[in-house]
């Protein structure tokens, strides 16, 4: 962990926007956490871009637009065509963060949330040159992958559709719904669980949940029962 840490320091520019100032402390806890999805797959996950931009709070995407964010004003409304991010991710080009969300999430990890996990899984899902969900495995994994994804994507959105039906919008998913959004967001949501909530993951799609512990490595959140005897 530390030698991926300081590849990452070394390799990605962590660009500050709109007066925003990161200390070395600040640099070091955001590359540590963009450093755990890569205990599994190593420092090849390091290559095809080259910086971090980080605004002061949420900023504004255009929708369909490619090139880098605006920052948004938590007060300002958005207009149509646009909308607010905490994170951004193009196959091609710079990984973008809220720093308000990102230090919040430092200072009180909440389960199912990791804004830079979910950001490096889309690194990860480019690698092979198309942003799918499916990011570069043997080919037989990818099968299997792909496989297990798809179904279980389909089965969140067949969750969403009956809470939806019966009018229970109330009622709480298996995960966040926004994985069900596209097979993409579906993986780098599930990434975030795997991090930070692995039992619930492994409870509502196990396969699904397998594949990652292959992928990432064990979770270092999960629960281990090996020793019972209390300290």
């Amino acid at each position: 962990m530390r030698g991926l840490t300081a590849r990452f320091l070394d390799r990605k520019a962590i660009s500050p926007a709109h007066g925003l100032t990161l200390d070395d402390g600040d640099r070091l806890a955001l590359a540590a956490h963009a450093c755990l999805p890569l205990l599994g797959i190593g420092e090849s996950g390091l290559r095809g871009w080259s910086e971090v931009i980080v605004h002061p709070g949420a900023f504004r995407v255009e929708h369909g637009r490619h090139g880098a964010p605006h920052e948004m004003d938590e007060l300002e409304v958005v207009e149509d065509g646009f909308e607010d991010r905490e994170g951004e991710s193009w196959q091609h080009g710079p990984m973008v963060l809220s720093w308000a969300d990102l230090d919040a999430e430092i200072a009180e990890p909440e389960p199912g949330y990791q804004l830079v996990v979910h950001e490096m899984a889309h690194k990860l899902d480019a690698l092979d040159g198309v942003m799918d969900g499916t990011p570069p495995l043997p080919r037989d994994w990818q099968r299997d992958w792909a496989r297990d994804f798809g179904a279980a994507f389909e089965a969140l959105n067949a969750e969403l559709d009956a809470l939806h039906e019966a009018g229970d919008d109330e009622a709480e998913p298996a995960i966040d719904p926004y994985a069900a959004e596209a097979p993409e967001e579906f993986f780098a949501v599930c990434s975030e669980y795997h991090f930070t909530d692995p039992e619930r993951l492994r409870a509502a799609f196990p396969a699904v949940a397998a594949h990652l512990e292959r992928f990432y490595g064990p979770p270092p959140a999960l629960d281990r029962d090996d020793d019972p005897t209390p300290a």
